[in-house]
């Protein structure tokens, strides 16, 4: 497992991280899916990343108690703020209030003193910026949280954190958390030239566009059984944007290219993903040990040129760019 720095900060982190999304605290049991953190631990992966909003906050819980024992120096621990964790009006967003209570919130959780990042899972349009900045930067002078990150926030929204935070002497953020595959390419026009040059690093979700760039998908057939597409709780609608016969007609075409390299089509997805500018990370999802250990094998895999206008040209004008595709709720959720 190789390692590389996030953003511009002295932080490395594993270049696969261990996502929870949907798996733990829902889709498996505990003794799986701490199964998946120890496979993930004995492959090399330090960096590993939930949210309070995940499972209802029960993945943060799993996260912390696979990780008992662990120790803590060794590993990175990601969580975020911002989704609905309860009922009352403050329980989302970005207001100092839910900020300060939330962290508290995924410390209890996860048993931890602090996290290693701390995120802003979606840009919060009725919080002024600046008070979001204020409660992020309290925090990691606090010491719950050594750097502070966002997740889907626009070109222009971290443009004008960055602005804020070196007028007001906060702490910068180190990341920016999209999702970003073979597919889904909108953060290239605008997102990742201005991260790279206030200095965040891509730690990225859904690599493998929900499973569908792993080419177990046919054009014509129905989904797998027990398969995300066949899961209305966990991903399905996500998932449906992929799910034509022209998406998945392309996809077959890359599974050449990966039985070229010796590799599967899902780890030439994740090391495609590692391949491109401003990219620390990739985000990999698992419901049990094997998967971790098939996907980490993307970890230092080199697509020379041909490899990659092999895949431009199978993909053709399948790939979505447009930068305005980079979206936060009109209203907190």
């Amino acid at each position: 497992m190789q390692h590389r720095y996030l953003g511009r900060s002295g932080l490395k982190i594993s270049e696969i991280t261990l996502g929870n999304w949907i798996t733990h605290g829902s889709q498996v049991d505990d003794p799986t899916a701490h199964a998946t953190v120890y496979a993930a631990l004995d492959a090399g992966i330090t960096s590993f990343d939930t949210a309070d909003v995940y499972a209802g906050t029960k993945a943060e819980v799993v996260l912390g108690a696979a990780l008992k024992g662990v120790r803590r120096e060794g590993v990175e621990v990601f969580t975020k703020v911002y989704w609905p964790t309860g009922r009352g009006v403050n329980d989302r967003g970005l207001s100092r209030k839910h900020i300060m209570e939330s962290i508290n919130g995924s410390l209890r959780r996860l048993d931890m003193d602090y996290v290693d990042l701390y995120q802003a899972h979606r840009f919060d349009v009725e919080t002024p910026l600046e008070e979001t900045l204020r409660a992020f930067d309290d925090i990691v002078r606090q010491g719950k949280a050594l750097y502070i990150g966002v997740s889907e926030w626009t070109a222009e929204q971290i443009t004008a954190a960055a602005r804020i935070a070196d007028d007001l002497g906060f702490d910068r953020l180190i990341s920016n958390q999209p999702q970003y595959n073979m597919l889904w390419r909108v953060i290239e026009e605008e997102v990742v030239p201005a991260c790279e040059e206030l200095g965040l690093g891509q730690i990225v979700f859904s690599p493998i566009a929900q499973g569908v760039l792993s080419g177990k998908y046919l054009p014509g057939q129905p989904p797998p059984a027990q398969s995300r597409a066949t899961d209305e709780h966990g991903g399905a609608n996500m998932i449906s944007r992929w799910m034509r016969d022209d998406v998945l007609t392309a996809v077959q075409l890359l599974v050449p290219i990966a039985q070229e390299l010796g590799i599967t089509p899902a780890q030439l997805a994740i090391a495609w993903v590692l391949a491109q500018p401003n990219v620390s990370s990739a985000i990999v999802g698992a419901s049990r040990a094997e998967q971790v250990h098939e996907n980490v094998k993307a970890s230092g895999i080199v697509l020379g040129d041909d490899v990659l206008q092999a895949i431009d040209l199978a993909l053709g004008d399948l790939v979505s760019t447009d930068p305005a595709l980079t979206v936060s709720p009109d209203t907190r959720p």
